[in-house]
């Protein structure tokens, strides 16, 4: 929630970029969080964000950032660490991922083969996206929320017009409208690829 010490002395248009810019990040998590769902096709966006606990660095990174990822087939992750000492806290990391594929260390390379979705974890999955998706607009309305309680008070202390009030209020809304559309399209796009077999 907002104090209402920042939310003084906003402008229309520092307000609705405010909320523009909030609804954004919220659409840019939510379809982050879809592209981590596999369907049983291998994505290298399945693993990059894995975090890494490096012992011999004494710090932890994400995969992405110490590794090549790559697809050599439709069902095959492939995980060429950088560093070859590092391979042990990558398959660890991946053991703990709870992706439900157990990582094959080959030499220098980690290997994940992706088993072939049973018609219940695509629905599994189907729910964990919808969540997700609902989790997205809750932070699209929040945002709208934060955008009306700084309208509230701008026009307070700037003295706005009804008018510019109302026309504001329906921007807000409809930028809303627009981020909750795409957060649906989206949701409803990766049902269909969850589900497809």
């Amino acid at each position: 929630m907002e104090t209402r010490a920042t939310l003084l002395g906003m402008d229309t248009d520092t307000i609705q970029k405010k909320q523009v810019a909030e609804t954004q990040k919220a659409l840019e998590h939510t379809l982050a969080e879809f592209n981590s769902l596999h369907t049983g096709k291998a994505s290298p966006a399945m693993v990059e964000g894995i975090v890494i606990e490096v012992s011999s660095y004494g710090s932890s990174m994400p995969l992405r950032d110490i590794a090549a990822i790559t697809t050599p087939d439709a069902r095959t992750i492939q995980i060429q660490p950088w560093d070859k000492t590092v391979i042990k806290d990558v398959e660890k990391a991946l053991q703990k991922a709870n992706l439900g594929i157990n990582p094959v260390v080959d030499g220098a390379l980690v290997r994940l083969n992706i088993p072939e979705l049973s018609k219940e974890r695509r629905q599994e999955l189907v729910k964990v996206a919808h969540k997700h998706a609902e989790d997205g607009r809750i932070s699209v309305r929040q945002a709208r929320r934060n955008a009306m309680d700084a309208l509230k008070i701008a026009e307070k202390e700037e003295s706005l017009s009804e008018d510019d009030v109302k026309r504001v209020e329906k921007e807000i809304q409809k930028t809303t409208d627009d981020f909750v559309e795409k957060i649906n399209e989206a949701v409803t796009h990766k049902e269909k690829e969850l589900l497809r077999v």
